[in-house]
Order: structure tokens, then C-alpha cells, then sequence
């Protein structure tokens, strides 16, 4: 793990790093030292680790919570080079949206790509940061995401015993049912009871 930059404002400490060739930022108070419990924050489809909605969230749970949080990039995202199978999905889904026609196998099939790499990309991340003081390999580790933040987080928290609760949500994706069955720590699921993209009955079965 490389620390590439830091900086403090407002008493946050913020510190772009690198792993292997995934970037991430980690937030944490910047008085004090010491472990202290970990979110993670997976950002929605087409933005990045330090997207306005991870910001939104990730700030308040350093200064009112005293957590450390971390983001990533996706594959294809932020400051990660160009996917072109992601975007050629991408392209696809936009097509059909234009024409008002439905996703299609491309939707699950974009998901599919990302998650392939992105899994593993916090799993490895998650073991470079219990190695900092800050964070530590013995407090409680969160993880919060929305929309294509859900839908990977998802498969990640079945995947990943050392996460201990979750927010998830704004998805519907039923290709998850079984993959959201495996998860058995504590989750609390968003949703909109108006979504277009997410039917309320699709959500309510996941």
C-alpha cells in the first residue's frame, strides 16, 4: 500500500493511496491515533471513490462517529484506466435506454465484469488497511453502498466474513437472491417505494 498524498481539513485527515494498480482514499479524524471501526463506501455506477455520495457520507461518519472510511475506484472509474469491455456494456445499456428499450443480458452481464475484479480489489484492500494504525485488525468493519454500490456490496459482504453490518440498496437485481442469502449479519436495505429503474416488487424479493 502507497500513501500518495495527504491533507487535512476541517479535522479530517484524507489519504489517496494506491494498491497494486487500484486506487482508494481513506478518511479518518485527524486528531487522535489508534484503531478505530472501518466503512467501507462503494460508490454508484458511473462515478468514483470521491463521488459526491461518498463524500456526503463518508464525512459525517469521521466527524460525528470518530470511523476511518474507505473508497475505491471501480474498474473502469475514477483514476483507473479506460475498461473497454466496460465500456462497450456501457455504450449498449445507453443505446437501449435512448430507445427506450429494456437492458437487456448487458445489464447483468456489466455487473458481472465489474464484480469479477472489483471483489477481490476490496478484499485486498480491506487486508492493506487492517495494517495501519489507524484502522487496525481487531474493530468492527461496515460497509455502505447504493444503486451499483448495492450490487456489488452485496457480493461482497456474502463473500466477506469481516464485514459485520451493512447498508445496502436502490437495486433490484434478482440475478443476487441467491448471493443475498449467504449474508447474515445485520443489513439494512433502501429502498424507493417510486423507482423505474428498481421495481418496488423486484427490491421487496431480493
Amino acid at each position: 500500500m502507497q500513501i500518495t498524498s495527504e491533507t487535512v481539513t476541517d479535522g479530517i485527515r484524507e489519504q489517496l493511496f494506491t494498491i497494486g494498480d487500484v486506487p482508494g482514499v481513506l478518511w479518518t479524524p485527524a486528531e487522535g491515533s489508534g484503531p478505530r471501526p472501518l466503512v467501507l463506501i462503494g460508490h454508484g455506477g458511473g462515478s468514483h471513490k470521491k463521488g459526491w455520495e461518498v463524500v456526503s457520507r463518508a464525512f459525517p461518519y469521521v466527524t460525528a462517529c470518530g470511523f476511518a472510511v474507505a473508497a475505491i475506484d471501480a474498474p473502469g472509474t475514477g483514476d483507473r484506466p479506460e475498461h473497454p469491455e466496460i465500456r462497450r456494456l456501457v455504450a449498449e445499456i445507453q443505446e437501449r435506454e435512448a430507445a427506450g428499450e429494456p437492458f437487456g443480458p448487458a445489464w447483468p452481464e456489466l455487473n458481472e465484469v465489474v464484480a469479477a475484479e472489483l471483489i477481490p480489489d476490496w478484499q485486498t484492500t480491506l487486508d492493506a488497511l487492517q495494517q495501519l494504525g489507524s484502522v487496525g485488525d481487531d474493530r468492527p468493519i461496515g460497509y455502505y453502498g447504493l444503486s451499483q454500490g448495492g450490487e456489488m456490496g452485496i457480493r461482497l459482504v456474502a463473500a466477506e466474513p469481516r464485514i459485520t453490518a451493512a447498508v445496502l440498496g436502490l437495486v433490484g437485481s434478482e440475478w443476487l437472491i441467491g448471493t443475498a442469502a449467504k449474508i447474515t449479519v445485520p443489513v439494512e436495505f433502501l429502498l424507493q417505494w417510486d423507482d423505474e429503474s428498481n421495481p418496488r416488487d423486484a427490491v421487496m424479493r431480493l
